[in-house]
This record gives structure tokens, C-alpha cells and sequence, in this order.
């Protein structure tokens, strides 16, 4: 005959079971919201490494255009982190400005070179985290890639 209390740890087992089976995808789509209208959300969900702080990831915004391949293009804009309201998870939010460039002279004949033009200034590291995802919204028409740097 099973004690009342077998019952009672069956039954919390039995409910609690349904929290570790959530989908991986669809928990972190709970707390982050959709994109807003003209932007696109970019999701990166980094592989466990065996030592994250010694790893640092790079977000590069860009964009592929066509340059004349002897000046150096560049977007203007600014990649800024906040937290998801409620949750305290990291979000990253860009702007993007308008375009700037040297001014070296182009020799006649020379042929265009298409190229994926990121924004100016140094470049963007934020702190390795398997376990939550990189989410980065971006302006439509732009691309976020990633670089993933370890010590």
C-alpha cells in the first residue's frame, strides 16, 4: 500500500514535468518581443563552450553594396544594448546613419567592387552567454554577422 506521501511527491513530479520538457526556441521567444515595423530581429544562440569567459563575441552590421573598390566605405549608426523590460535580459537595438567615405580618386575604367560595408568606429564585443540567446534588431535592409573571439 503506497503512504500518502509517495501520492503527493508522484503528483508534484508529474506536475513539474511539463517545465523541463519547454522547447528551448520558444522560451526566450517569451521574453523578447517581436520586431517593430521597418526593423528585423536577429536570433544567435552560441554553442557551450568549456571556458565563456574567456570569449567575447562581435556584432558587425552591415550591409552589401557596391563601392568603387579603391575608397573606404563605412555606415554611420550606433548599436546600443538595453534590457527586455520585465525580464533584465540584454537586447541590442541599431541605428544607421547615413553613409561616409574617403575621397581618393577613382582612375577611369576602374570596376565597381561589391563589398558588405559595416558602421564606423571600433568594434562591438559583448560578453559570451550560451545560455541566452544574442538578439539584435536591426534595420530592414541590413544584416547582422557575428565573430566569435577567445582569449
Amino acid at each position: 500500500m503506497k503512504s500518502p506521501i509517495h501520492t503527493l511527491l508522484f503528483a508534484v513530479i508529474a506536475l513539474a514535468a511539463p517545465a523541463f520538457a519547454d522547447d528551448k526556441g520558444s522560451s526566450w521567444q517569451k521574453a523578447y518581443p517581436a520586431a517593430e515595423k521597418g526593423m528585423t530581429r536577429f536570433v544567435v544562440h552560441l554553442p557551450e563552450l568549456a571556458d565563456e569567459y574567456a570569449a567575447k563575441v562581435e556584432l558587425i552590421v552591415g550591409k552589401e553594396q557596391e563601392t568603387d573598390g579603391v575608397n573606404i566605405v563605412h555606415l554611420g549608426g550606433k548599436i546600443e544594448e538595453s534590457d527586455v523590460k520585465g525580464w533584465g535580459y540584454p537586447r541590442y537595438d541599431v541605428t544607421v546613419g547615413p553613409g561616409m567615405s574617403t575621397l581618393i580618386g577613382v582612375p577611369p575604367g576602374q570596376p565597381k567592387v561589391k563589398k558588405f560595408v559595416t558602421l564606423a568606429g571600433n568594434p562591438y564585443l559583448i560578453r559570451y552567454n550560451s545560455k541566452l540567446p544574442v538578439v539584435v534588431y536591426v534595420p530592414e535592409g541590413y544584416e547582422l554577422r557575428y565573430r566569435i573571439w577567445k582569449a
